[in-house]
């Protein structure tokens, strides 16, 4: 076989999250075209041959929930300390007063690159917030996330029911139904990529059962049926949501979902912690996906999300680092750490593993995403990598690397591939001047804090 210009190996790693790799993998174009055993040589000629001997290689991690803006809101004075309806509650107002759109695009910028540099490389991002000027968020969004080379799952978040209508959200944030559903159609035309390895896709995503109308959650399940994309929504997060929908709706907020048309296999879940026993039977047996969020549900003291239940009937199970100013970072291999201890709180150090821990990061996300092309290292998936070093000291002493990122807490990458790109070198972004962006986004923030007080 010629030997291909575009051929790299990534020899010898000294560990990787795929049993029949010790030797490496071999990288064409956007994927992965070979796997290399230990002590073998790749079978078809290489261009370029990059050691890893002193790396530890994941597939890239997959964040299934978040939202960018927040960023701009972390560890807020009016909001620390406090549950979930009482933190949106005292956020919500800033919000609406504070994101504009420069302060937007700072935000999804901080957000995208922290979440590179932990290892992730594909961000799912749940924006719901549209006061006066950013109406094109998903576009802003989009074009961020093409300049750092993420993907991304553009979530077309929603909102029609405000404070005068019985719901949360100040009256300046939401939008007509009809103008949601209109734009929703706009950016699924202009983003949502179905083929393989595409790098941009949209979910269609109202925001939750407390600041959505019915209408809206039906209208949005039949469009999404009809465009073939995706449905995401907050579900099962607190029991201050269990008693809304029993005395709103008069049902539980499973059956909410099933009697609005969003019990099946394309429908993703943020948190989905308060089930019953009945009721993750038959999310599972509908395929209905959870996103695991241990780092907000811990700091909003949300509860615990049942994952092995939920596995075990049937639903995939992924992973999010949910907004900033509940997490309060965007750092997802954190947040594969947080998922392992909390969850031994319910199952036990032999119940939960660290390799549990990491496939809900990598092919349980490329399930909630509906994507079986990304999330594992394996011939024919695209090439979306995270490379770390156990150099610092936190490392020193560890028998097992890949137990070792994740009892030892590794937080940042060395490097990151997506689609066959480096787009992180040496533990800095590729093209972005990390300096420059926190000062700029630190000065936004502090600017729109003191024009919300």
């Amino acid at each position: 076989m010629m030997q291909s210009e575009n051929r790299i190996w990534l020899k010898n790693p000294l560990a990787i999250l795929e049993g029949n790799a010790g030797g490496g993998l071999v990288i064409e174009g956007s994927r992965i075209v070979e796997l290399v055993p230990s002590g073998k040589t790749p079978r078809s000629k290489v261009s370029k041959t990059f050691d890893c001997s002193n790396h530890v290689v994941l597939p890239g991690l997959i964040n299934t929930h978040h939202h960018f803006y927040q960023t701009l809101t972390r560890a807020h004075p009016d909001a620390i300390n406090k549950e979930l309806f009482g933190w949106l509650t005292a956020l919500y107002p800033v919000w609406a007063k504070a994101v504009n759109r420069d302060s937007f695009r700072l935000a999804t910028r901080l957000a995208l690159t922290e979440l590179m540099l932990s290892g992730c490389t594909t961000a799912s991002d749940h924006h719901y917030l549209y006061p006066s000027g950013i109406e094109d968020a998903m576009d802003i969004q989009a074009d961020e996330a093409q300049k750092l080379g993420m993907r991304i799952t553009l979530n077309r978040g929603s909102m029609d029911l405000s404070e005068k209508d019985g719901g949360l959200p100040p009256d300046s944030v939401v939008q007509d139904t009809d103008e949601i559903l209109i734009d929703c159609e706009r950016v699924i035309s202009l983003y949502h990529d179905q083929s393989d390895g595409a790098m941009t896709q949209v979910a269609l995503a109202p925001c939750s059962p407390f600041s959505v109308t019915t209408e809206l959650m039906k209208s949005t399940a039949e469009l999404a049926k009809k465009c073939n994309c995706r449905l995401h929504t907050h579900l099962g997060e607190t029991h201050d949501e269990d008693a809304y929908c029993i005395e709103k709706f008069n049902c539980r907020p499973v059956d909410y979902l099933e009697e609005n048309g969003w019990l099946h296999s394309n429908t993703w879940l943020a948190h989905g912690i308060h089930f019953n026993d009945s009721e993750i039977k038959r999310l599972g047996a509908h395929g209905v996906g959870v996103c695991h969020c241990p780092t907000s549900n811990m700091v909003l003291a949300s509860g615990q999300c049942r994952t092995m239940e939920l596995e075990k009937a049937g639903s995939p199970v992924g992973l999010g680092v949910d907004g900033s100013a509940s997490n309060d970072n965007s750092n997802l291999m954190e947040g594969v750490r947080h998922a392992l201890m909390i969850n031994r709180l319910r199952y036990g150090a032999a119940g939960v593993t660290h390799l549990d821990a990491l496939r809900w990061a990598s092919e349980g996300s490329a399930r909630c995403l509906g994507r079986d092309d990304i999330g594992k290292i394996a011939v024919g998936k695209q090439a979306d990598l995270a490379l770390f070093t156990l150099d610092e000291l936190r490392f020193s002493g560890a028998g097992d690397p890949i137990a070792a990122l994740v009892l030892c807490g590794a937080h940042a990458a060395d490097r990151v591939m997506i689609a066959g790109k480096w787009t992180v070198e040496e533990g800095l972004p590729v093209g972005c001047d990390i300096k420059e962006l926190r000062r700029a986004h630190g000065a936004a923030a502090k600017a729109l804090f003191e024009e919300a007080l």
